[in-house]
């Protein structure tokens, strides 16, 4: 099914016409300013050695048998790529520009943002986006106003060791999803690799469903419908968001009064040659091969993204990588059977697009409702 035709399947949820969707691929797509300051940021904190030592990649990962497969990366390797160890201590060498929340009802801004702790013991939060027009009773339209608005829990990209709720590029993207769409974004701030390796960063999601259903925040209890949520993720995040909603959908009635409706799995910027949702394996794919030396995303960072995330002693076929493993995870027949719809939006100049051509491919087999 194309990216076109999901407005149709999901209008009963969301109150959007056909354009009101263009306006949805926009946002998800991203701007043009958007894109060159990811690329800024990202190239200024991650990849700044990429095109300096990508050239000789092949000859690094070696070939056996006409399988080429990914290698250990040596500490002093990994330490030319923002991080640095020393001992037990991790230090992130690069400041990212942030912007911070404006919680307070006024004029000047579209969207009221506001912070607010999630648990003090694992220094986790979220930001709440909510449009400003929802504060207005007297509106026509009938998807603000006296209507509650449709939920995003919202997860964000990174390769699971980067970026933050208050990253720029991550507000200024869930500020113009809130105000475009009219909906209410929970912005979760996880965990971060390689401090807390996986499932740490699963385990903060999960909890953030948990605190939303308890909340008496009024920002979600006065003007977000809980019975319209979506789970949403930018690349690393498509990871989280699939990870999350397969744990959630075996344990529905302990959400409630929120109800999940589907899984939205994206790329972040158009033109930008990022992956989603962020997903691997040991055996290498055409498009990995082929697009080893992506400018963005060479080979051999997406390794050390893993590398710095997966439990010890574990490869990239675990579950948390590799989602067609053993034949996929057993609990997408209960998201079947739940009827909840998945969008998967790529990008055919993505290293993995393989990758999410595959899990499509999968869900589609096991019966799912998926829209790419």
């Amino acid at each position: 099914m194309l990216v076109a035709d999901w407005h149709l399947w999901i209008g009963e949820y969301w109150c959007l016409d056909q354009h009101a969707w263009i306006g949805v691929l926009l946002v998800v797509l991203g701007s043009k300013f958007q894109r060159e300051e990811f690329l800024a940021v990202l190239g200024s904190a991650l990849f700044s050695l990429c095109l300096d030592r990508s050239y000789s990649y092949r000859a690094w990962i070696g070939v056996s048998d006409g399988i080429e497969r990914a290698p250990c990366l040596d500490r002093s390797f990994k330490e030319e790529f923002g991080i640095e160890r020393d001992d037990d201590t991790i230090k992130r060498l690069y400041e990212i520009p942030s912007t911070s929340a404006v919680p307070d009802h006024n004029d000047s801004t579209p969207v009221i943002t506001k912070d607010v702790t999630l648990n003090p013991n694992h220094n986790t939060w979220v930001r709440i986006f909510l449009p400003l027009q929802a504060l207005d009773n007297t509106s026509t339209n009938n998807s603000v106003g006296n209507t509650k608005l449709p939920l995003i829990a919202y997860y964000h990209g990174g390769g699971f060791i980067l970026l933050s709720a208050n990253s720029t590029v991550n507000h200024d993207f869930c500020f113009n999803m809130a105000l475009q769409l009219s909906v209410v974004v929970v912005f979760v701030e996880y965990y971060l690799d390689p401090e807390h390796c996986l499932p740490a960063t699963y385990d903060d999601a999960v909890e953030t469903l948990h605190w939303i259903k308890c909340t008496q925040e009024k920002l979600l209890r006065d003007f977000a419908g809980y019975s319209k949520c979506f789970l949403m993720g930018t690349s690393v995040g498509g990871n989280i968001a699939y990870h999350v909603g397969l744990r959630a959908s075996t344990a529905v009635g302990d959400f409630e009064p929120l109800k999940i409706k589907g899984l939205i799995l994206h790329h972040p910027f158009f033109g930008l040659i990022l992956h989603q949702p962020f997903f691997g394996g040991t055996q290498r794919t055409e498009s990995e091969l082929r697009l080893v030396n992506d400018p963005v995303l060479p080979l051999f960072v997406n390794d050390l993204m893993w590398e710095l995330s997966l439990p010890i002693g574990v490869d990239r076929d675990h579950e948390y990588c590799n989602p067609a493993v053993d034949g996929g995870s057993q609990r997408l027949e209960k998201i079947r059977l739940l009827e909840w719809r998945v969008l998967v939006i790529d990008c055919k100049g993505d290293p993995l697009i393989d990758r999410q051509i595959e899990l499509v491919k999968m869900m589609e087999e096991k019966g799912l409702v998926v829209a790419s």
